[in-house]
């Protein structure tokens, strides 16, 4: 549910807010106790799962997602929602808790705070799933706080299967540390995540870009992806670091979605790859390197091609309200003069 009103106020002030517990030194604010009139409410489906799903259908692919909804009025939303982007999903439904729920507060210049509520969502048992399943070319997985021991049970699977597999860390999962995130850190050929996250895995400071970098190397022996806001985003692929800004928006909405529209953008454009073996496969998301045993080397024309289409999906997401609804199709992306050139500045790592 998103609710937006010129009353809600971003309030910046360092000095005192950090103090009482905004890190950032900003809050979204409005007066206790008081009666704001709001704009008309805007309901939309979503989820890092879902969004990425989105994505990908849109993008061409064959997709299956696993998640773990309620048996409620919500869940029927999120199943039709699917439905429209042709997007396969067989419902793991829980009877006791609810659907996940958001409610989602946009100030005048697009910024929102989130009041998540995260239901069945996080409750995803091996119980749930068919393992044998488990085939695909690619697996995107967001896995916000499902349990450690089903996720770890879930990549061994698929690595079995010989699965590209691609990670967009959820806090929960970075807050374990990356010692004990080895085991799934190894299995990942794509890792997804922001520069303040990586700092915090990689213990190097904020500023130290290279050093993050070289971290990663030796924690995933994929692709690095690291996004920072507007100032764009750079990936590693071992060799060499590829940075680019970002496709200027025309008017931001609302950026919830963004990160999830850029991550998922990004490996739609890697699957443009002509070296995968097989134009037919499937794809699966999922709350829930290598592909079919083959190594895929990525060149720099693959990598340029990912980030032009993670880039444009996000800004196309952050011009309108929710998370899916700017979601581009492969036509728009192909047939519009806008998303054509991005620059990407290479070095050696």
């Amino acid at each position: 549910m998103f609710l937006s009103s010129s009353l809600f106020r971003v309030v910046h002030d360092p000095a005192h807010l950090e103090k009482l517990g905004f890190p950032t030194g900003e809050a979204q604010c409005f007066a206790l106790g008081g009666k704001l009139e709001v704009e008309k409410p805007i309901l939309t489906t979503g989820g890092g799962a879902a969004n990425a799903a989105v994505t990908f259908a849109r993008q061409g692919h064959q997709t299956n997602l696993i998640a773990k909804i309620g048996e409620d009025d919500n869940g029927l939303a999120i199943l039709s929602d699917l439905k429209k982007d042709k997007i396969f999903y067989r419902p793991i439904k829980d009877k006791k808790q609810g659907t996940a729920y958001s409610v989602i507060l946009i100030s005048p210049g697009g910024e929102r705070t989130i009041l998540h509520f995260r239901g069945a969502s996080e409750d995803l048992k091996n119980s749930d799933l068919n393992f044998t399943s488990l085939r695909a070319e690619v697996a995107y997985i967001v896995p916000g706080r499902i349990s450690f021991s089903v996720m770890t049970t879930i990549l061994k699977t698929l690595k079995k299967n010989g699965v590209f597999v691609v990670m967009n860390p959820s806090k929960h999962y970075l807050d374990f540390g990356a010692k004990k995130l080895k085991p799934i850190l190894e299995t990942l050929d794509v890792i997804i995540l922001n520069r303040e996250e990586g700092a915090d895995l990689t213990g190097k400071k904020y500023e130290d870009e290279i050093g993050i970098f070289k971290k990663f190397d030796e924690l995933v022996q994929g692709i690095a992806v690291m996004t920072d806001g507007p100032k764009g985003v750079t990936v590693s692929d071992g060799e060499n670091l590829y940075r680019a800004g970002i496709f200027k928006e025309q008017k931001i909405v609302d950026r919830t979605g963004a990160g999830d529209a850029f991550g998922s953008g990004f490996v739609a454009g890697l699957l443009g790859n002509e070296k995968w073996s097989s134009k037919g496969g499937s794809l699966l998301t999922g709350q829930a390197g290598s592909s079919g045993g083959k190594i895929i080397r990525f060149s720099k024309k693959d990598i340029e091609y990912a980030i032009r289409l993670g880039s444009a999906n996000a800004t196309s997401v952050v011009e309108a309200m929710g998370a899916e609804p700017g979601i581009l199709t492969k036509k728009q992306f192909g047939t519009n003069k806008r998303w054509k050139n991005l620059a990407v500045k290479t070095q050696k790592i």
